[in-house]
This record gives structure tokens, sequence and C-alpha cells, in this order.
């Protein structure tokens, strides 16, 4: 069967994310319920939709035929085992893990297993830390579609990317963010950023342009994957300041595309740098775009998927 007629049914986990899966060729099955309960809401409507996209009810899925399953969390694999006949979760499947182990580091046991099954990594950090013998893995790095780079003039200051950050606290580096914006300029945008005098949550279709408009991004996260927020201000021609953690000491090249480090006086000097030198911010930006684009590629991305799940599906 033609890989443009395979069916897959995938969960709406993270909307970015799987805006860049649609892109691989296959049929993507979606499964969509009307109390838009978590995982089951709709395609983001404000990003540009393959027509390889297909929305069904939770209900309807027993009765349809699939070529492979692609698990996103624990509470997938249990949605599975509800609304799925034996047959369907016989299948070949995919667990995509998208975040580092919890709640240990480097003592947390994946839960995924499945005979037929393969366990996607997003970064080679995660990959690395989760325990998972004997279970088949390959790491696939993020896809972002290329929004363009923005305007050569930005503001003089930084811009902070997360989501209720208030209530991850310092895993996700409040505390980090707090001493840094007494220290430089920064913005906060992203989900209930009011509550810390942030922006708000802008929408997908805004979100690379406002990017465009600052100088530099700063990342004060201690523990999490590899932000595709990040990915996306990179190719706006953003260089990236923060804290060194997880993957991002493999991507930030310091005083090429962006400068992190654990020591806060370091990153502190590197964020007023760029804050005051337009030029440095300028040369570093289209660093950091040179970056995302050959790592972070949409053909690149687009590439690895189709052949792991053509391995999958031919195992």
């Amino acid at each position: 069967m033609p890989e443009a007629q395979r069916r897959i049914l995938v969960w709406n986990v993270h909307g970015n994310y799987l805006h860049a899966l649609s892109h691989v060729p296959f049929e993507w099955v979606v499964p969509v319920a009307a109390d838009g309960r978590p995982g089951y809401t709709p395609p983001t409507p404000h990003l540009d939709w393959p027509d390889n996209i297909r929305v069904v009810a939770p209900q309807d899925l027993r009765s349809m035929q699939f070529d492979a399953v692609v698990y996103q969390s624990t509470a997938n694999l249990a949605d599975a085992a509800r609304l799925l006949e034996p047959r369907q979760l016989g299948l070949p499947c995919v667990y995509i893990e998208h975040n580092p182990p919890e709640p240990s580091p480097t003592e947390s046991w994946h839960p995924f297993r499945h005979p037929r099954g393969l366990l996607v990594h997003v970064t080679h950090f995660n990959a690395a830390m989760w325990l998972a013998p004997g279970v088949p893995q390959r790491v696939i790095e993020h896809g972002v579609p290329d929004a363009g780079a923005g305007p050569e003039s930005r503001l003089p200051r930084g811009l902070v990317v997360i989501n209720h950050l208030g209530r991850r606290g310092r895993r996700l580096g409040q505390d980090i963010f707090e001493r840094a914006r007494t220290a430089v300029a920064l913005d906060l945008i992203g989900m209930q950023s009011e509550a810390l005098g942030g922006l708000g949550e802008i929408p997908n279709r805004q979100v690379a342009s406002r990017m465009a408009e600052y100088r530099y991004f700063f990342t004060p996260i201690r523990y999490a994957s590899l932000g595709l927020s990040l990915v996306q201000a990179m190719l706006c021609r953003l260089p990236v300041v923060g804290f060194a953690a997880t993957e991002l000491a493999s991507v930030i090249e310091n005083g090429r595309n962006g400068y992190v480090d654990t020591r806060e006086a370091r990153w502190l000097e590197a964020a007023r740098a760029l804050q005051e030198d337009a030029a440095l911010a300028a040369v570093w930006g289209s660093a950091a775009r040179a970056t995302a684009l050959e790592r972070f590629g949409m053909e690149r991305f687009i590439h690895e998927w189709t052949a792991a799940l053509g391995a999958v599906l031919e195992a």
C-alpha cells in the first residue's frame, strides 16, 4: 500500500508537534470529543493544516481500520485500552516521548512496552536519561516549519515563552526568570503569564511575528525537553541566552548563536551585550537561524519520520 494511503491513529497532545507530524505523508486520524477534554481537542484552528488530517469521534475508532497507532502519553495508552479493539491494540505502534524522565532524572523506567512498538525520543538527552532496556528506540529531533527570519530592527529586549510558568515553578526556572528581569529587559508570553506580569497567551499564527520583534530569546528552564518555541525563535533570528540545561548545550555554541551557562553572571553579561549591541545580536541571530534550518528543518524531520513509520509497518 502506498505510504500516502497508510492510516495512522494519533492523539492531539501537542498541537504544534502534531502540525509538524501531519506533514509526514500518511493519513492521520485524530479523535476529537465534543467536550474538548485534554487530548481530544481539534487541531489548532490558527495553523495551516494539510489535507491528510481526518477528525473522528472517539467512539468511532473501534469500527475503523488503521495501519499503526502513535501514542504520546500514558493517558493515550489508557484511553486506547478503553476505545480500541484487541486487534487494533496489537497493531504496530510508536510512542513519542516528548519529555525527560520523571520523577527521577536517572532512575525512571519508561512505561511503554509493546511487542510491535518503537519508542521515539525528541532529544538525545531524553533518550540517554530514560531507562528503557530492551525497547527499540530512535531519536527524531524536532521539525519546525520556517515562518521567515523577520525584520532587521528589533526591540532591545529579550523574550521568554513558557506556559503556566507560575504554576510550574523552579523546574521551569521561575526564580531564574524573576531574578533576570531585574537585571535585563525581558517580556514573558504564554498561558497565564499575566500572573507574573507577562503579556498573556499569543495566538499560534502570531507567535513568530511577535518573536521577531525581539533581540534575543531567554530560557530560564532547569529541566525540560528542548522546546519548539526555542527552535522557532532561532528561525526568527533570535540568539538564545540562558541557563545551560538538558539538550541546550548541544544546540547553542557560545559566542556564535547565543550564550548558555550554568553561571548566572555569564549569561547575564551576554544578555546585556545583546541588549546594547544590535549588530552583535544580528550576527548571532543569523547564526541561530542557520543552526535551526540545518538541524530542525522540516525536510529532515519528514524523512526520518517516514523511515521510522515505514520500519514499524514492515516489521
